[in-house]
């Protein structure tokens, strides 16, 4: 390619000289099932981590060994949980099994929220692009901030006296 090219016509004849480009496939995921046929993820928000394992069913989901509406009273939590299947249009179509450690309630239903998405999309790999384009599968990367020294929460300081 040393010609050098002085207009746009030749341009035109250079870019003749190249062969067309490569298409990449798009790249095929395969379902990641275990033994039992379940589909296994885990979910992470602020401090709290989810274990989920993900199984056709009846829509029912366990969260510690007990059920959602038990553990997470309020709806709001529930529904937090739940958005995945409603965004692929997959409600009552999963049984969820999830444990989960740390943080407070809401975190633990970011977390299990986190864990149902990745489940889905290794159960059903088609899914991916509509819950990876909701943004499900991103692990939100907020947490608290550090207490500082010298103040009296992160950022917040003592009462100003100037004698």
């Amino acid at each position: 390619m040393s010609e050098t090219a002085n207009s746009l016509a030749d341009l035109e004849t250079l870019g003749a000289d190249v062969q067309a480009p490569v298409q990449i496939a798009a790249v095929v995921r395969e379902q990641e099932i275990d033994a039992q046929g379940r589909a296994y993820a885990t979910g992470r928000r602020k401090d709290a981590v989810a274990r989920v394992w993900l199984k056709p069913g009846t829509g029912k989901i366990v969260v510690n060994g007990r059920d959602q509406e038990v553990y997470f009273a309020r709806p709001s939590l529930r529904l937090v949980i739940n958005q995945p299947f409603g965004v692929t249009e997959r409600t009552g179509q999963y049984d969820v099994i999830a444990t989960v450690k740390g943080g407070g309630l809401s975190g633990q239903a970011g977390a299990v929220k986190h864990g149902i998405a990745q489940a889905l999309s290794k159960y059903e790999p088609l899914l991916r692009s509509a819950v990876k384009s909701e943004g499900f599968l991103t692990r939100d990367s907020r947490v608290v901030e550090r207490k500082k020294y010298g103040k009296a929460k992160a950022r917040k300081s003592f009462q100003f006296s100037k004698r």
